[in-house]
């Protein structure tokens, strides 16, 4: 074990559970976190129990459940190196298509909760000279027609760079990790073409995290071969 110790959010599935394993077979300590638990807690047996992974219930946009998130990292392995700000999910496309429940939900999840990950872990982060790596997302780089979901990513794009500037100098790095089609839960239906699995990203968030501590990875940009936009 290496001794650094990773929360992520959004980990029960798709790029965070993958994110999870690569970090688990690289010596990483893990805590993990998602609304529901259950999915959680058998992760974190698959990934060697309590010594190397926790399971802790945490809906992102509560800013309580991100404080109790925190402190149940630092109370059960003491530090905190990497934030990974995983959590979220999309909408139909077409402004008239998604109910506004679940706009609200989504802009809740996918801007407020990354916010949040970064205000409860920002203290643990400095003090460790720590990365924070945020889920960003080719919509977040060109926007789509009819995509609120588009406009949340513009956002955490945005805030990978604010957050960037604010830490500049502390040692504390910034990732900002934005692939495109992705084989996870996500779509409702697959794109017409080969994705990404959620596996080739989690090795592009590993490669940043790999990087010497002079070199800050600020975007990965990474699309299927096959996507055309």
């Amino acid at each position: 074990m290496n001794e650094r110790v990773i929360v992520a959010t959004g980990a029960s599935s798709g790029i965070g559970a993958a994110v999870a394993h690569r970090a688990a077979a690289g010596g990483y300590r893990l805590v993990l976190a998602a609304r529901t638990i259950s999915p959680l807690e058998e992760l974190a047996t698959e990934l060697g129990g309590s010594e190397h992974a926790i399971a802790v219930q945490c809906d992102v946009a509560d800013w309580d459940a991100q404080q109790a998130l925190v402190a149940a990292a630092l109370e059960h392995f003491g530090r905190i190196d990497i934030a990974v700000a995983n959590a979220g999910f999309g909408a139909k496309r077409g402004f008239a298509n998604e109910t506004p429940e679940h706009w609200r939900d989504m802009i809740l999840t996918n801007v407020l909760g990354a916010a949040l990950t970064i205000r409860a872990c920002l203290d643990p982060i400095r003090a460790s000279k720590g990365h924070f790596v945020l889920t960003g997302s080719v919509a977040g780089h060109r926007a789509l027609p009819g995509s609120v979901y588009s406009a949340t990513k513009w956002a955490v794009t945005g805030m990978a760079e604010g957050l960037r500037q604010e830490l500049n100098g502390t040692g504390a790095r910034v990732t900002l990790i934005s692939p495109g089609a992705v084989d996870t839960p996500f779509f409702d239906e697959p794109p017409p073409f080969e994705t990404l699995e959620a596996d080739d990203v989690a090795r592009a968030v590993m490669f940043a995290l790999s990087q010497p501590e002079h070199v800050d990875t600020n975007q990965i940009l990474l699309r299927p071969t096959a996507q055309e936009t």
